[in-house]
Protein backbone atom coordinates (compact mmCIF):
# COMPACT_ATOMS: atom_id res chain seq x y z
CA UNK A 1 0.00 0.00 0.00
CA UNK A 2 1.27 3.50 -0.86
CA UNK A 3 0.83 5.98 2.01
CA UNK A 4 2.31 9.49 2.03
CA UNK A 5 4.30 8.53 -1.07
CA UNK A 6 5.91 5.44 0.49
CA UNK A 7 5.21 1.74 0.10
CA UNK A 8 4.17 0.34 3.48
CA UNK A 9 3.80 -3.24 4.65
CA UNK A 10 0.33 -3.56 6.20
CA UNK A 11 -1.97 -6.21 7.67
CA UNK A 12 -5.65 -5.86 8.52
CA UNK A 13 -7.48 -8.42 10.63
CA UNK A 14 -11.19 -7.83 10.18
CA UNK A 15 -13.63 -7.32 13.02
CA UNK A 16 -15.64 -10.24 14.31
CA UNK A 17 -19.07 -9.17 13.04
CA UNK A 18 -20.22 -6.26 10.90
CA UNK A 19 -20.23 -2.75 12.28
CA UNK A 20 -17.77 -3.39 15.10
CA UNK A 21 -15.88 -0.24 16.05
CA UNK A 22 -13.33 1.13 16.75
CA UNK A 23 -10.35 -0.26 14.82
CA UNK A 24 -7.21 -1.07 16.81
CA UNK A 25 -3.98 0.19 15.21
CA UNK A 26 -0.61 -1.12 16.42
CA UNK A 27 2.40 1.22 16.29
CA UNK A 28 5.74 -0.51 16.75
CA UNK A 29 8.97 0.52 18.50
CA UNK A 30 11.95 2.21 16.83
CA UNK A 31 13.50 -1.08 15.65
CA UNK A 32 10.16 -2.87 15.37
CA UNK A 33 8.06 -4.01 12.45
CA UNK A 34 4.78 -5.68 11.63
CA UNK A 35 6.37 -9.10 12.07
CA UNK A 36 8.00 -8.29 15.38
CA UNK A 37 4.58 -7.91 17.00
CA UNK A 38 4.44 -11.72 16.66
CA UNK A 39 0.97 -12.91 17.72
CA UNK A 40 -0.16 -9.66 19.39
CA UNK A 41 -2.46 -8.60 16.49
CA UNK A 42 -4.18 -11.99 16.44
CA UNK A 43 -4.49 -12.05 20.24
CA UNK A 44 -6.10 -8.62 20.38
CA UNK A 45 -8.44 -9.36 17.48
CA UNK A 46 -9.57 -12.60 19.14
CA UNK A 47 -9.98 -11.14 22.61
CA UNK A 48 -11.74 -7.91 21.62
CA UNK A 49 -13.58 -8.82 18.41
CA UNK A 50 -12.30 -5.57 16.89
CA UNK A 51 -10.45 -5.08 13.62
CA UNK A 52 -6.69 -4.78 14.11
CA UNK A 53 -4.52 -2.85 11.64
CA UNK A 54 -0.75 -3.33 11.84
CA UNK A 55 1.95 -1.83 9.64
CA UNK A 56 5.69 -1.33 9.36
CA UNK A 57 6.65 2.31 9.22
CA UNK A 58 8.72 3.69 6.35
CA UNK A 59 12.28 2.43 6.86
CA UNK A 60 11.24 -0.58 8.97
CA UNK A 61 10.23 -4.15 8.31
CA UNK A 62 9.45 -4.79 4.66
CA UNK A 63 8.15 -1.31 3.98
CA UNK A 64 10.10 0.97 1.66
CA UNK A 65 13.77 1.30 2.64
CA UNK A 66 14.80 4.50 4.42
CA UNK A 67 16.56 6.84 1.99
CA UNK A 68 17.47 9.85 4.13
CA UNK A 69 18.57 10.61 7.71
CA UNK A 70 15.77 10.97 10.21
CA UNK A 71 15.18 14.34 11.86
CA UNK A 72 14.02 15.07 15.45
CA UNK A 73 10.51 15.49 14.01
CA UNK A 74 10.22 11.98 12.61
CA UNK A 75 7.66 10.90 15.21
CA UNK A 76 5.65 14.08 14.66
CA UNK A 77 5.67 13.46 10.90
CA UNK A 78 4.40 9.91 11.44
CA UNK A 79 1.61 11.06 13.77
CA UNK A 80 0.51 14.12 11.84
CA UNK A 81 1.04 13.13 8.21
CA UNK A 82 1.42 9.38 7.67
CA UNK A 83 -0.99 7.94 10.24
CA UNK A 84 -3.99 10.11 9.25
CA UNK A 85 -3.46 9.16 5.59
CA UNK A 86 -3.17 5.47 6.49
CA UNK A 87 -6.43 5.61 8.46
CA UNK A 88 -8.18 7.42 5.61
CA UNK A 89 -6.96 4.78 3.14
CA UNK A 90 -8.64 2.11 5.29
CA UNK A 91 -11.75 4.25 5.90
CA UNK A 92 -11.07 4.21 9.64
CA UNK A 93 -12.65 7.07 11.55
CA UNK A 94 -12.80 5.69 15.08
CA UNK A 95 -9.47 4.33 16.30
CA UNK A 96 -7.74 2.84 19.32
CA UNK A 97 -3.98 3.26 19.16
CA UNK A 98 -1.71 0.73 20.85
CA UNK A 99 1.85 2.04 20.65
CA UNK A 100 5.15 0.68 21.93
CA UNK A 101 8.15 2.96 22.67
CA UNK A 102 8.51 5.29 19.64
CA UNK A 103 5.10 4.00 18.57
CA UNK A 104 3.64 5.09 21.91
CA UNK A 105 5.04 8.58 21.44
CA UNK A 106 3.54 8.70 17.93
CA UNK A 107 0.21 7.53 19.34
CA UNK A 108 0.26 10.26 22.00
CA UNK A 109 0.94 12.99 19.43
CA UNK A 110 -1.87 11.73 17.20
CA UNK A 111 -4.37 11.40 20.05
CA UNK A 112 -3.74 14.93 21.27
CA UNK A 113 -3.95 16.34 17.74
CA UNK A 114 -7.02 14.35 16.57
CA UNK A 115 -9.28 14.00 19.62
CA UNK A 116 -12.31 13.45 17.37
CA UNK A 117 -10.81 10.27 15.87
CA UNK A 118 -9.53 8.48 18.98
CA UNK A 119 -11.54 6.29 21.36
CA UNK A 120 -8.76 5.06 23.62
CA UNK A 121 -5.00 4.94 23.89
CA UNK A 122 -2.58 2.26 25.10
CA UNK A 123 0.98 3.50 25.64
CA UNK A 124 3.58 0.80 26.25
CA UNK A 125 6.97 2.17 27.42
CA UNK A 126 6.29 5.66 26.04
CA UNK A 127 8.83 8.47 25.77
CA UNK A 128 7.70 12.06 26.37
CA UNK A 129 11.17 13.47 27.03
CA UNK A 130 14.76 12.27 26.64
CA UNK A 131 16.43 10.72 29.69
CA UNK A 132 20.13 10.05 30.24
CA UNK A 133 19.23 6.38 30.74
CA UNK A 134 17.74 6.28 27.24
CA UNK A 135 20.87 7.70 25.64
CA UNK A 136 23.17 5.31 27.52
CA UNK A 137 21.08 2.32 26.47
CA UNK A 138 20.87 3.45 22.85
CA UNK A 139 24.66 3.87 22.79
CA UNK A 140 24.95 0.36 24.23
CA UNK A 141 22.62 -0.92 21.50
CA UNK A 142 25.00 0.50 18.90
CA UNK A 143 27.88 -1.46 20.44
CA UNK A 144 25.76 -4.62 20.53
CA UNK A 145 24.81 -4.11 16.89
CA UNK A 146 28.37 -3.58 15.69
CA UNK A 147 30.17 -6.12 17.89
CA UNK A 148 27.49 -8.55 19.04
CA UNK A 149 24.64 -10.55 17.57
CA UNK A 150 21.94 -7.85 17.51
CA UNK A 151 22.38 -7.27 13.78
CA UNK A 152 21.83 -10.96 13.05
CA UNK A 153 18.71 -11.05 15.22
CA UNK A 154 17.21 -8.01 13.53
CA UNK A 155 18.19 -8.83 9.95
CA UNK A 156 15.40 -11.34 9.35
CA UNK A 157 12.78 -8.73 10.21
CA UNK A 158 13.90 -5.80 8.02
CA UNK A 159 14.44 -5.32 4.30
CA UNK A 160 17.63 -3.29 4.93
CA UNK A 161 18.67 -3.84 8.53
CA UNK A 162 21.56 -1.35 8.50
CA UNK A 163 19.41 1.52 7.27
CA UNK A 164 16.74 0.62 9.80
CA UNK A 165 19.14 0.42 12.72
CA UNK A 166 21.17 3.53 12.00
CA UNK A 167 18.09 5.52 11.00
CA UNK A 168 16.85 5.04 14.56
CA UNK A 169 20.17 4.99 16.43
CA UNK A 170 21.75 7.99 14.75
CA UNK A 171 18.92 10.41 15.46
CA UNK A 172 18.53 9.38 19.09
CA UNK A 173 22.28 9.88 19.65
CA UNK A 174 22.35 13.19 17.74
CA UNK A 175 22.87 16.11 20.17
CA UNK A 176 19.97 17.91 18.49
CA UNK A 177 17.62 15.25 19.81
CA UNK A 178 18.30 15.94 23.49
CA UNK A 179 15.72 18.74 23.48
CA UNK A 180 12.97 16.53 22.01
CA UNK A 181 9.92 16.76 24.25
CA UNK A 182 6.20 16.01 23.78
CA UNK A 183 4.91 16.70 27.28
CA UNK A 184 2.72 19.49 25.89
CA UNK A 185 0.81 16.88 23.88
CA UNK A 186 0.04 14.97 27.07
CA UNK A 187 -1.72 18.08 28.37
CA UNK A 188 -4.10 17.89 25.41
CA UNK A 189 -5.13 14.25 25.94
CA UNK A 190 -8.87 13.77 26.32
CA UNK A 191 -9.34 10.02 25.75
CA UNK A 192 -9.04 7.27 28.32
CA UNK A 193 -5.48 5.98 28.40
CA UNK A 194 -3.60 2.95 29.70
CA UNK A 195 0.15 3.33 30.27
CA UNK A 196 2.20 0.14 30.67
CA UNK A 197 5.86 0.08 31.66
CA UNK A 198 8.40 -2.38 33.03
CA UNK A 199 10.10 -1.59 36.31
CA UNK A 200 13.45 -2.51 34.73
CA UNK A 201 12.93 -0.69 31.43
CA UNK A 202 16.42 0.00 30.11
CA UNK A 203 15.21 2.88 27.92
CA UNK A 204 13.05 4.87 30.32
CA UNK A 205 12.11 5.33 33.97
CA UNK A 206 8.69 5.63 35.66
CA UNK A 207 9.21 9.39 35.39
CA UNK A 208 7.73 9.03 31.89
CA UNK A 209 4.49 7.66 33.37
CA UNK A 210 4.40 10.32 36.07
CA UNK A 211 4.89 13.09 33.52
CA UNK A 212 1.95 11.86 31.43
CA UNK A 213 -0.29 11.39 34.46
CA UNK A 214 0.55 14.83 35.85
CA UNK A 215 0.06 16.60 32.52
CA UNK A 216 -3.09 14.85 31.29
CA UNK A 217 -5.58 16.40 33.67
CA UNK A 218 -8.35 16.12 31.08
CA UNK A 219 -8.08 12.37 30.61
CA UNK A 220 -8.47 9.24 32.70
CA UNK A 221 -5.03 7.64 32.99
CA UNK A 222 -4.71 4.02 34.13
CA UNK A 223 -1.20 2.71 34.76
CA UNK A 224 0.41 -0.70 34.98
CA UNK A 225 4.00 -1.01 36.22
CA UNK A 226 5.25 -4.59 35.79
CA UNK A 227 7.97 -5.93 38.08
CA UNK A 228 11.01 -7.72 36.65
CA UNK A 229 10.14 -6.39 33.21
CA UNK A 230 12.21 -4.53 30.62
CA UNK A 231 11.36 -2.27 27.71
CA UNK A 232 8.94 -4.66 25.97
CA UNK A 233 6.18 -5.78 28.36
CA UNK A 234 4.27 -7.60 25.59
CA UNK A 235 7.35 -9.79 25.05
CA UNK A 236 8.77 -9.94 28.60
CA UNK A 237 5.42 -10.60 30.30
CA UNK A 238 2.90 -11.30 27.53
CA UNK A 239 0.09 -12.74 29.64
CA UNK A 240 -0.45 -9.87 32.11
CA UNK A 241 0.27 -7.26 29.44
CA UNK A 242 -2.23 -8.61 26.92
CA UNK A 243 -4.76 -9.32 29.67
CA UNK A 244 -4.53 -5.69 30.78
CA UNK A 245 -4.79 -4.30 27.25
CA UNK A 246 -7.71 -6.54 26.25
CA UNK A 247 -9.56 -5.80 29.50
CA UNK A 248 -8.99 -2.07 29.04
CA UNK A 249 -10.28 -2.14 25.45
CA UNK A 250 -13.37 -4.22 26.18
CA UNK A 251 -14.25 -2.40 29.40
CA UNK A 252 -15.11 0.86 27.63
CA UNK A 253 -16.40 4.00 29.30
Amino acid sequence: MIVAGRELETQLLKARGAGREPTVVLLHEGLGSLGLWRDVPEQLARRTGLAVLTYSRYGNGFSEVLREPRTPRYMHDEALVVLPELLDAHAVRDVVLVGHSDGASIALIFAASHPDRISALVLEAPHVFVEDLSIRSIAAAKRAYEAGDLRTKLARHHRDVDRTFYGWNDIWLDPSFRDWNIETYARDLRCRTLVVQGSDDEYGTPAQIESIRAAASGARIDTLLLANCGHSPHRDHPAPTLDAIASFLTRGG
